[in-house]
């Protein structure tokens, strides 16, 4: 295993002084790692993949040197046309260095969302002619890769990557602490509980990925509940806002309520625009905002620095409120019940508990019993 310090010190000795990208649980250790240690204005944890390719870009044009783009596999879609249509060698031609985190790895187990993903991996940069080699756990061969690595940039002015395996680098834990490490905030699961309390027979729900979709997956199965009612996305981050939309456009005789994160919402900030104009009066956005990538390393994102509410409202909603405690979620909620398109911020604790579970059925069971249920073929308990 690497030392991420270590790392960190190759790659500034070899001129890296510019990062950025979105967490990945593979990457946590060396995330951490920059995030204490890159000084503000080299570092920027992006919205999403692209734009971090975007950054990387920015700050060549602006200083001539190689920036660093960290990314797991499932964002390399995100980034797959700024890599082709703006730092590929045939248009702008801007060196970069992708470090990309390999969930799915063929033959490491992992969940059902990455399989697909770490199958193609290496072939979509293949595709891509971008050259890259997996990341050694020897440090002395480390330093030959990096060697590798910038005179490809050095002589072509193009993107190379390094993939990474499990287990590449040793521990780090990230030093940096906020209001919602140390606040009197609720839990995420313990919100999620309070909000599917007051759920009825007929409500709809759409979970984002991670921790938000294995909670929702407990919490039915802790109160002896079924599982068709909930679409759980393992998958896509910050999609799940617009599969709610479009359920919503259909069933106009059922409540939908969409638990979204802030890194989701932030991710596609844009499809908040487009719920404001399609103005399902049956949409219910709930956002548990920890203002953290938390099932990732628990790197910050700018949750705490906008006013989610204001945004909604600018962006068409009616109704929107920030809320903290067991009381005001459920007197938010049940005011906005029947009162036309509603956004709900809930501020939250980072972390979750250890021995958190993940769902015992498929991505494809869980399709079939949500076809079901919205079918009106299987009811809820």
């Amino acid at each position: 295993m690497i030392n991420p310090g270590a790392f960190y010190k190759l790659l500034t000795e070899n001129k890296f002084s510019f990062f950025s990208g979105v967490p990945d649980s593979l990457l946590k250790d060396i995330c951490a790692y920059i995030t204490d240690n890159v000084e503000a204005g080299k570092h920027i944890i992006a919205a999403n993949e692209g734009a971090a390719v975007a950054l990387g870009t920015g700050y060549h044009l602006t200083t001539g040197e190689y920036p660093v783009v960290y990314m797991q596999n499932s964002g390399l879609g995100n980034a797959i046309n700024p890599l082709l249509s703006l730092t590929d060698a045939k248009v702008y031609s801007i060196p970069m260095l992708l470090i990309i985190g390999w969930r799915g790895e063929p033959g490491v187990k992992d969940e059902p969302q990455h399989i697909k993903q770490g199958e193609i991996t290496t072939g979509l940069l293949d595709a891509m002619k971008i050259p890259y080699e997996i990341l050694s756990q020897d440090l002395s061969q480390v330093e030959k890769q990096i060697n590798i690595c910038v005179n490809h940039l050095k002589s072509s002015s193009s993107p190379y990557a390094f993939v990474i395996q499990k287990n590449t680098f040793e521990s780090y834990k990230l030093k940096s602490t906020d209001e919602h490490s140390t606040n009197n905030f609720l839990t995420r699961e313990d919100a999620i509980s309070k909000i599917l309390s007051l759920t009825g027979e007929s409500d709809i729900i759409v979970s984002t990925t991670g921790m938000t979709s294995r909670e929702v997956f407990e919490y039915r199965t802790r109160n002896s509940q079924t599982h068709g009612a909930d679409f759980l996305t393992v998958g896509s981050m910050g999609h799940a806002s617009q599969i709610a939309l479009a359920i919503a456009t259909d069933k106009k005789d059922r409540n939908i309520i969409c638990l979204d994160g802030d890194g989701a919402v932030l991710m596609h900030m844009g499809s908040m625009a487009i719920i404001g104009q399609a103005q399902p009066e049956n949409y219910l956005h709930i956002v548990l905002n920890n203002a953290a990538h938390d099932s990732v390393g628990g790197q910050p994102t700018a949750g705490d620095n906008i006013d989610l509410p204001s945004i909604a409202k600018a962006c068409g909603y009616k109704n929107a409120f920030t809320v903290t405690t067991e009381e005001e979620i459920s007197k938010k909620v049940n005011e906005c019940r029947n009162k036309g398109l509603s956004l709900i911020e809930v501020k939250v604790k980072k972390g979750a508990r250890k021995d958190l579970g993940r769902p015992t059925t498929t991505p494809i069971e869980n399709k079939i019993e949500f076809m079901k249920h919205l079918k009106g073929e299987v009811k809820r308990q």
